[in-house]
């Protein structure tokens, strides 16, 4: 499994909605920092294989979902589990943060 792109509110309620942790990217492609943490956050998909769900929200195609979430940043990540938000990382940040927030809600 490798990330998986949301591309409807219904598919992000699903994803969240998994009897493992979520870390969701919400991102945009004009974005430099995005583009300096997707490397990392796909580095945590592999790391976190089987173990937890690795999500992206384009912010510019899913606006109502980031309006719901109320990401002001981006990047912005958010860490759920069973469907709530637990945890929230804003701006570039190196997979080590990324690990730790999962870890926590394992």
């Amino acid at each position: 499994m490798s990330v998986i792109t949301i591309s409807s509110p219904a598919e992000f309620t699903q994803t969240i909605a998994a009897d493992k942790p979520v870390l969701v990217d919400f991102w945009a492609s004009w974005c430099g920092p995005c583009k300096m943490v997707a490397p990392e956050i796909e580095a945590v998909a592999e790391e976190y294989e089987g173990k937890a769900v690795i999500a992206k929200v384009n912010i510019d195609e899913q606006a109502e979902l980031a309006s719901q979430y109320n990401v002001m940043s981006i990047p912005t990540i958010l860490i759920f589990k069973a469907g709530q938000e637990v945890n929230r990382l804003v701006g570039y940040r190196p997979r080590k943060d990324f690990s730790v927030a999962l870890e926590k809600n394992l």
